[in-house]
């Protein structure tokens, strides 16, 4: 019964839409408006997105072949794999479905192709974030591009922006231009600049230290640019010779703060499973980045000696699992902090999933909302220690409370909303906040080591079952 009416639904919608275009069509014929046509093409799948949205910049591409070979590739390796994003980027770019003016325009739409396979074909990020690429020289003389971004790129998010940079350096690499070769100047421009924009300009997500950007920057195999956006110019490290700008490049700090560094965990887990079936080799460097930045978080909250001691025949062992401060580090006024780094009576891991929570979504109680005087409510955004950097928040009532201490030195766990609610006023102390719900893809998709959760009922009762079955076996 369910199956019909959705099937009815859809069908009336596809009716619906047909008939609505039609009109649209008959007014645009009456020649008032400056189009004689419908601008915008239907499109149902993602491949004709793409095709539609980079039609914008490059005519032709539009029935080219984009969105058929699109399809293949996903049949290929699986819809929304960046594989599919990196092949037809190339494959754009070595004209192989329409021609261009020059190789530069090539390589760029191949570009915009690619990035805009990853954001879905749906955001202007791979039109207006992507500016267009630079050919530069070399300090011996040979070629090395140069990606260029501008502000509007933020819209495409950390992870498709990262991507774009590993679609331009996979295009770099097969249509034979060399690597970026930084010079020392040219590497502290880099960190300047991302100080300067965070400090004067734009309050970043994440801003790297002087020690992950001069190890990325030495590392990528392209230059990152862009426009100037901002009036301000660069506090230092100003008139060098392959960077066209002294004022602060917007898109250039977002794409390398919030974009490839903050998204490197997951970049690596890609490249690890199937960088060198495309010759990606050279960005398993990340593995050793991630290596660098989880020895300066560690550091940064005065945690880089909690080595475990043992007996002096054994050598030390540090403990798989450590506090990460990077979180607490860049605090907003007048913000709460609900626990430090895996403090005890802070949030319990829960693992699982419920109807309304899952990526980049986790659940706690409503008894915990209360009792911290609505800080957290429906669609809060929190930031986290781990896996991933923030996460909206829904309620679950299947979790376990709070427990707190009320003035009268009871100690109480708070069942149910209405009795949080009665006594939100007479509590002395929270003991425990709660559960925190969260999926375990949360820590697949950002490549986080599984943390050890909270004993729950889920627990107990598969070890229920093991002593069942150790029981019949008597």
């Amino acid at each position: 019964m369910a199956e019909s009416k959705i099937e009815k639904y859809f069908s009336n919608f596809d009716k619906e839409l047909e008939h609505a275009y039609k009109v649209a069509q008959a007014a645009k014929a009456k020649g008032f408006d400056p189009h004689d046509k419908v601008e915008m093409p239907l499109a149902k799948e993602i491949s004709q997105r793409v095709e539609g949205l980079i039609s914008v910049f490059t005519p032709q591409i539009l029935n080219s072949g984009v969105a058929a070979r699109i399809q293949s590739l996903e049949a290929e390796y699986g819809k929304l794999d960046w594989r599919v994003g990196l092949q037809i980027a190339y494959e754009v770019a070595k004209e192989e479905f329409c021609s261009f003016e020059s190789k530069k325009e090539a390589m760029e739409t191949g570009i915009r192709v690619g990035f805009a396979y990853i954001t879905l074909g749906v955001i202007s990020a791979p039109l207006e974030g992507f500016i267009d690429i630079s050919i530069k020289k070399r300090r011996d003389g040979e070629e090395y591009m140069c990606l260029n971004y501008a502000g509007p790129v933020r819209a495409a998010g950390g992870t498709a922006g990262a991507v774009s940079v590993l679609i331009g350096d996979y295009v770099r690499k097969k249509m034979g231009y060399t690597t970026f070769d930084p010079d020392e100047k040219e590497i502290k421009r880099f960190h300047t600049e991302l100080s300067d924009y965070n400090d004067r300009c734009v309050r970043l997500q994440y801003l790297p230290s002087e020690q992950e950007t001069d190890f990325l920057i030495k590392n990528i195999g392209v230059e990152i640019s862009g426009d100037p956006t901002e009036e301000l110019e660069v506090s230092n490290f100003k008139d060098l010779p392959r960077i066209e700008t002294n004022r602060i490049r917007g898109g250039m700090c977002l794409v390398i703060a919030e974009c490839i560094i903050q998204k490197a965990m997951k970049v690596n887990k890609r490249i690890e499973d199937w960088g060198a079936d495309f010759g990606m080799e050279q960005w398993l460097f990340l593995k050793d980045f991630l290596d660098l930045q989880k020895k300066i978080k560690a550091a940064a909250g005065g945690n880089a000696n909690t080595e475990k001691k043992e007996s002096s025949e054994k050598k030390e062992e540090k403990p798989k699992v450590l506090p990460n401060y990077k979180f607490i580090q860049d605090i907003v006024a007048g913000r709460p902090v609900f626990t430090f780094p895996m403090r005890r009576g802070g949030f319990r891991l829960r693992y699982g999933r419920n109807r309304t929570s899952g990526f980049a979504s986790c659940s706690v109680s409503a008894q915990t909302m209360e009792i911290v005087d609505d800080f957290i409510g429906v669609g809060t955004q929190l930031k986290l220690e781990r896996p991933g950097k923030a996460t909206v928040i829904t309620a679950c009532d299947e979790l376990e409370p709070p427990i707190v201490r009320l003035k009268d030195g009871s100690v109480r766990k708070l069942r149910t909303q209405k009795e949080a609610r009665a006594c939100s006023k007479d509590i002395e102390e929270i003991l425990h906040l709660g559960d925190l719900l969260i999926s375990y893809g949360e820590f697949s998709e950002n490549n986080h080591l599984l943390v050890p959760n909270g004993y729950c009922e889920e627990e107990w009762a598969l070890e229920l079952v093991e002593k069942l079955n150790e029981e019949k076996k008597k």
